[in-house]
């Protein structure tokens, strides 16, 4: 039923795709670089062939092995760093200022924090949150989105770490419980800012006030740091580790975003063609 006077608000997918396009009167179906302009028409191709799916299905895919890409070559670099004990030289140091300040309670209480960001903890907090936002937008993009940036950074992370093999801080240096799997890179940090973020850019897809979009990145900032700071308080990763566990996880980040991009962009052209009346094609 309508409200006369008033018209019904669009629903389904161009009434998500309306409400999702926008942000702080920035259109992000509008590409202004020329990448972006041929990502766009590309996009529309590959939709027009295989589906509306198609391209942002195959953004993620190609993304995914961009980013493995961008983790082998910080491994390379890190390791080249490590060699020549450049930035690394950084993380003796931090690791002995943590060891410094620890006390009993504050390692309890980090250790505490550290689980939230773990194997069990993270995936809970995850898939709670995918739930809400899907219900409460009646819509799959939550899970499609978090669904793709967690295992996205669950990859990234799993074939990451056989492949460079680096050790972690002794155990000596450690508070247990004790971790034994390869160093770099920090799980924790690396899934913590890309699920952190992913949440972030759903919710400011909604929200209407600056205000408010600066609250929610900054909160999702703050977990993202402290997250990975907390990893190299515990002694179980260097600082190095989790500096390249953030740059990996920003840009896994941002191939998830311009996935999502790209189908708001071939939808709302889709749908502006199919409005369009035909005298005026």
């Amino acid at each position: 039923m309508t409200t006369e006077g008033k018209e019904a608000p669009e629903q389904g997918v161009p009434g998500e795709v309306s409400q999702d396009r926008f942000v702080a009167g920035q259109d992000l179906t509008r590409w202004k670089t020329p990448v972006g302009r041929t990502l766009a028409r590309g996009a529309e191709g590959v939709t027009k062939l295989l589906g509306p799916y198609a391209a942002l299905i195959i953004t993620l895919v190609v993304g995914l092995a961009v980013a493995l890409s961008l983790a082998w070559v910080f491994g390379e670099v890190y390791e080249s760093v490590t060699e020549a004990d450049g930035v690394a030289g950084l993380d003796h140091p931090v690791l002995d200022a943590a060891k410094s300040v620890r006390s009993p309670a504050v390692d309890a209480a980090v250790t505490a924090y550290t689980n939230i960001g773990g194997t069990v903890g993270m995936p809970i907090i995850a898939v709670g949150i995918m739930i809400f936002l899907a219900t409460k937008r009646r819509s799959w993009t939550p899970v499609i989105l978090m669904l793709a940036a967690g295992l996205g950074s669950l990859v990234i992370t799993i074939l990451g770490k056989p492949i460079f093999g680096r050790t972690r801080p002794d155990l000596a240096d450690a508070i247990p419980p004790y971790e034994h799997s390869a160093s770099f890179p920090s799980g924790h940090s690396l899934n913590s800012i890309v699920i952190a973020g992913i949440v972030a850019y759903l919710i400011i897809l909604r929200l209407k006030t600056v205000r408010a979009r600066v609250i929610t990145v900054t909160l999702a900032a703050v977990f993202a740091i402290t997250m990975g700071l907390s990893r190299v308080y515990l002694g179980h990763h260097w600082l190095t580790d989790v500096l390249a566990a953030w740059a990996i996880g920003i840009a896994w980040l941002a191939v998830v975003i311009t996935a999502h991009r790209l189908y708001l962009t071939v939808r709302a052209r889709h749908h502006a063609s199919a409005t369009t009346a035909p005298g005026e094609r």
